[in-house]
């Protein structure tokens, strides 16, 4: 059906008939409701002809991107044409995958004669997977607004919505001109040079000219070199839990999405740093593994086996990480462990197969920060129930500290972080790694 009235109909339609039926009681009204009710039906035949017998449409098309940045704002663009021969008033209600939750969505336009324009939304995916569109639903009314005719327009489409890839060129950027700023965040040398400054020395016959420090030489009586020494290359894995732990969520994702988007992000920036990056995911066993590279596709072959990873949130099993990682990793290499411990006995539990990976490997171990607690710290508590559920918070937050001093204790680097600032907080944390020679 193209046809259908409006608000301004029902509204009027419902005037006329109560104004109707007191006629039957008040004859001066009944006469005055008949004429009104007559000039009515002409102005919806008016308004019918206008719509659909004029000659003009509405024309739109729809543009996005083939594939969505997960947990981003990915652009879409309407592009609207009016060939209507008078101002019109248009809603667009797009048909959104049901993965958005938004049933109410529309955009409101008014375009002259013979008008072009073109608009944008955001959309903000929170998992991965494929989103289907439907079509466009363009809803047409005249001056009038009594009728509105419905344009059908484009066709269903598929988009894929991949880990944020969005985020990859803006935090290698951000990395390379030391602008991570963020609270907390350390300063960061430059990533993406083959060598790195190690010492000042007296300038010898065969040094290169170019690493002259002019101001140094200045303060002495000798000309003043600066000394690089080569950055060696390093094998580095990002390791994704992807158990029950990782299920908690965080403003609409899972930890599990977010370790997977910092997971891509920080092999990116390691790759730009000279290094080759690798994957591990695993749950009760480990089941997807890429081998540290530094290849021009290796970022692909990453960002597609990261799209297509798919958990039943088991138990995660630290021991077979341990025997496949040994089995597969022979060289001594840099691994950043994204999963989650909410007590020390959970800790306890797996602590000595992280300490065996440990003995074989750097590990650098990533577990989250539940940020509800602070604000159930924060808050006062003015009943027993809120003094109890801050004594459950602040008890939950101290588990939280003790693990990361276990951990310490027993010689593994550990990043506790919030989930929104866990890619800066672990490319400063892996900066800070490569700048004290740890591996």
């Amino acid at each position: 059906m193209k046809l259908f009235p409006t608000y301004r109909f029902y509204v009027i339609a419902i005037a006329l008939s109560l104004a109707l039926f007191l006629g039957y009681y008040f004859p001066f009204i009944y006469s005055l409701a008949k004429a009104t009710t007559i000039g009515f039906i002409l102005l919806i035949i008016t308004d019918i002809m206008l719509l659909f017998f004029t000659g003009g449409k509405v024309l739109l098309e729809r543009q996005m991107a083939e594939r969505f940045s997960n947990g981003d704002e990915n652009e879409v663009w309407i592009h609207l044409k009016n060939s209507y021969g008078f101002m019109i008033g248009i809603e667009v209600i797009d048909e959104l995958p049901p993965q958005f939750q938004l049933r109410d969505f529309k955009l409101n336009f008014r375009l002259s004669s013979a008008e072009n324009i073109q608009a944008k939304y955001t959309l903000k995916p929170l998992e991965r997977g494929e989103y289907e569109f439907g079509r466009t639903n363009v809803m047409v009314t005249s001056r009038l607004g009594l009728i509105t005719r419905r344009f059908r327009q484009g066709q269903p489409k598929i988009v894929k919505v991949y880990p944020s890839f969005l985020d990859i060129e803006k935090y290698e950027l951000a990395a390379i001109s030391q602008t991570l700023r963020l609270s907390g965040q350390k300063r960061m040398k430059r990533i993406g040079q083959s060598t790195e400054f190690d010492h000042i020395k007296e300038y010898v016959t065969g040094d290169d000219p170019r690493h002259i420090n002019w101001k140094a030489s200045a303060r002495s009586s000798e000309l003043m070199l600066n000394h690089y020494i080569d950055e060696k290359s390093q094998s580095v894995y990002a390791i994704v839990d992807k158990g029950r732990p990782m299920k908690m969520p965080f403003e609409g994702m899972t930890l599990l999405d977010y370790a997977i988007n910092s997971s891509l992000i920080f092999s990116n920036v390691a790759m730009k740093k000279g290094d080759r990056a690798g994957l591990v995911t695993f749950q009760h066993k480990p089941d997807t593994f890429i081998p540290a590279q530094k290849r021009n596709l290796q970022i692909s072959f990453l960002l597609e086996a990261l799209y297509n990873q798919e958990t039943q949130f088991n138990e995660p099993d630290f021991a077979t990480l341990y025997w496949f990682l040994t089995q597969k990793i022979k060289q001594r290499s840099l691994l950043l462990l994204y999963t989650n411990f909410e007590s020390i006995y959970s800790l306890e539990r797996q602590l000595p197969y992280l300490k065996l990976i440990n003995r074989h490997h750097l590990l650098l171990l990533i577990f989250f920060k539940n940020t509800e607690l602070d604000k159930v710290i924060n808050e006062p508590a003015d009943n027993t129930l809120g003094i109890y559920n801050k004594s459950i918070a602040e008890h939950i937050a101290d588990e939280k500290a003790n693990i990361q001093k276990l951990l310490h204790q027993h010689g593994i680097m550990s990043l506790y972080t919030s989930p929104d600032n866990l890619n800066t907080n672990v490319i400063n944390k892996y900066i800070e790694i490569k700048t004290k020679r740890l591996l």
